[in-house]
């Protein structure tokens, strides 16, 4: 599965790359990639997310931190597609953001389109244009910055 030319992958492919788990994978499916240029993916936002209890009560809102890091976790599987030096043991850290700007609020019932344009990379780090979007219209846009090195078992 990994390091090839798969246009997409499910929930469980995913969750064999990132070392997230629920409640914190916040990516649902990729539905394409090009490896060393761009991803899109998936986030279906539903009431039962567990931030909504508290972000707000009668006004759910999405926290923008966690917009930004699904976006970030686009960009971890943008780099385990397009770096075919990493291995299974590479662990992808977010490292910074810049540049960062919220347009519109995300709420319960939202598909976010995550896409991530590979920019550069440098050693063992590398950036990244994301933009979300939700019915076409941009809600969040940032550069990212990820690094990379083998985990520590």
């Amino acid at each position: 599965m990994k390091n090839n030319l798969r246009k997409e992958y499910n929930i469980n492919e995913i969750s064999e790359l990132l070392p997230h788990a629920y409640p914190f994978l916040l990516i649902d499916r990729i539905f394409d990639i090009t490896p060393g240029e761009s991803l899109s993916a998936l986030k279906n936002v539903t009431i039962n997310e567990p931030f909504f209890q508290g972000h707000f009560p009668k006004n759910p809102i999405m926290p923008g931190v966690l917009i930004v890091e699904a976006m970030a976790q686009a960009g971890a599987m943008l780099l385990h597609a397009s770096l075919p030096d990493l291995s299974e043991k590479t662990l992808i850290y977010f490292m910074g953001m810049d540049k960062v700007k919220f347009r519109k609020p995300v709420v319960p019932g939202d598909q976010l389109i995550l896409q991530c344009r590979f920019l550069k990379r440098r050693g063992n780090a590398a950036k990244m244009a994301s933009v979300a979007y939700v019915n076409e219209i941009v809600v969040v846009e940032a550069e990212l910055m990820a690094g990379y090195g083998e985990k520590n078992d």
